[in-house]
């Protein structure tokens, strides 16, 4: 099922999160960037300086910064008809800065237990 992420109405990009784990709420696959995604991507640029892709280290005042500007993003998630899916956090994991980083992918914990109901009869 195709998602996409949006700003304000602006297409941030897309994924078919397929990947889920309805007990924690979370879903997540890979991201496929929009026009829109350029508003976006220095706020997903700054994780990765925070956040080393192997874990070996966590700048901790970076990673604050990255969650309140994440936050005041209030980025919307749609299904694939087009409604909104409540949830608690979007965040798109983008290492492209790096040499051989991996493609983005978005992992998105979601609140709307509807959409679940809806993922499960689908399925």
């Amino acid at each position: 099922m195709r998602h996409t992420v949006r700003l304000h109405g602006v297409i941030v990009g897309h994924s078919d999160l397929e990947q889920v784990d309805p007990a924690v709420g979370r879903a997540w696959g890979e991201f496929r960037p929009g026009l829109g995604y350029d508003l976006v991507q220095p706020v997903f640029l700054l994780f990765s300086q925070a956040v080393a892709r192997d874990g070996s280290r966590t700048d901790q005042a970076l990673l604050e910064r990255y969650h309140r500007s994440r936050d005041a993003l209030h980025l919307e998630l749609q299904d694939d008809r087009g409604q909104n899916i409540r949830t608690s956090a979007i965040h798109i994991a983008d290492y492209s800065g790096e040499s051989g980083g991996p493609a983005p992918q978005l992992d998105v914990l979601i609140s709307d237990e509807d959409y679940w109901a809806r993922r499960t009869d689908r399925a």
